[in-house]
């Protein structure tokens, strides 16, 4: 997805830093409304305990952000060594080989492979199943997969089909705005056609988070402002 970036020019501007006291200070939290840290304790023991319980916590947090990178790395090798099939036989094991959460993935990098010929491939096989004369327990537990999958992608799709819709015209609208003169009249006029929407702010956000990443202040902080006033209107 392109994003839309604006450039502005402004003014530098020159902020002053307030210079630091080097007196040690007192501190002092009592904020702690769940409990998380026990009661107030005093003297050095209670100080050890409480910095060993932020070692520890400081320890989980990086142990979990590492497990989320592992997982990152793990699902996209994951994506690049799979081979997509030719056929829609084929291709219906692969789906049923694939992982719960990867499904919304595969179904937007193969919503062209998922056709009619495909999904009557699919009732094709649960149909031999259904009515065969005598069944197995095999045929029983792939009758459930076929048909479980077969409600997995077609509400898949019709959710993809359907954000992808709603995306196109959230990319229209924001063009719209970021191009105008008049932004307070062409979000009135938006607002008469029912065009802001959460895909609308949605959009905008991922394109604030690009302007930042990006090293684009000026337009980030435009954008904002923008956003601010979308807001206003969808909750109108």
């Amino acid at each position: 997805m392109a994003s839309l970036s604006i450039g502005i020019a402004f003014g530098n501007t020159v902020r002053t830093i307030p210079r630091i006291s080097t007196r040690r200070s007192k501190i002092s939290c009592e904020w702690d409304p769940k409990g998380i840290l026990g009661p107030a304790q005093t003297g050095h023991i209670a100080r050890l305990e409480f910095k060993r319980r932020i070692e520890r916590d400081s320890e989980a947090k990086e142990a979990f952000q590492k497990q989320l990178r592992e997982e990152r790395e793990r699902r996209a090798a994951l994506r690049e060594s799979r081979v997509v099939p030719d056929t829609s036989a084929e291709l219906i094991e692969y789906f049923l080989d694939t992982e719960a959460q990867e499904i919304e993935f595969e179904i937007a990098r193969l919503r062209g492979r998922l056709t009619d010929e495909f999904f009557a491939q699919i009732r094709l096989e649960i149909g031999q199943i259904r009515f065969a004369v005598t069944k197995t327990a095999e045929d029983e537990d792939r009758l459930i997969e076929l048909e479980s999958l077969q409600k997995a992608l077609e509400e898949g799709i019709e959710a993809y089909d359907k954000m992808q819709k709603e995306l196109m015209t959230a990319t229209n609208s924001l063009t719209k705005i970021l191009t105008s003169t008049d932004i307070k009249a062409t979000l009135l006029d938006m607002v008469e056609k029912n065009e802001i929407n959460r895909s609308l702010l949605t959009l905008l956000d991922e394109n604030i988070a690009n302007a930042y990443r990006g090293n684009q202040k000026e337009a980030g902080d435009y954008m904002e402002k923008v956003r601010a006033s979308v807001l206003k209107y969808l909750t109108v």
